[in-house]
């Protein structure tokens, strides 16, 4: 792995209304997801229903649930069909099974996905990392 780490945001597409619509669905995939793709949960999933503010129809169900390796979210717009989510790890996982973990539960083939490497510089090795800011910070005594 480059830098701090994976993140995987995924566009779904013509998803199960019951699903999308579902607090308790949207709380079991937070809740599951984690330990699917061997990440380690360090709270329980926060997830709220937002009524859609000035446009009604954007309603939907939103949420997040912390890890130890960074984060996971989804927001959903159940009226069209559409989600999105994002996990963010400082560790490598499993990219295709987190894929086809979210084509399942949400019942759907149609997906964008994008991968990217964030924080590529990030300085794995603590040696180096104080190197860096060694160099980067005056000394007050």
């Amino acid at each position: 792995m480059i830098g701090f780490g994976p993140h995987l945001m995924v566009d779904g597409y013509e998803g199960s209304f019951e699903t999308l619509a579902s607090i308790e669905a949207v709380t079991n995939f937070l809740d599951t997801l984690p330990s699917q793709i061997g990440m380690t949960k360090i709270m329980p999933p926060y997830v709220f229903k937002y009524d859609g503010g000035e446009k009604p129809e954007d309603w939907g169900i939103s949420g997040f649930v912390i890890i130890a390796e960074s984060h996971i979210s989804i927001h959903t717009f159940p009226e069209k069909g559409y989600f999105s989510i994002d996990i963010f790890s400082c560790k490598d996982f499993d990219i295709q099974a987190a894929i086809e973990i979210i084509k399942s539960f949400f019942g759907t083939e149609k997906l964008e996905i994008q991968t990217t490497s964030r924080g590529t510089e990030f300085p794995r090795d603590i040696g180096l990392a104080t190197t860096i800011t060694s160099s980067q910070r005056n000394r007050l005594i």
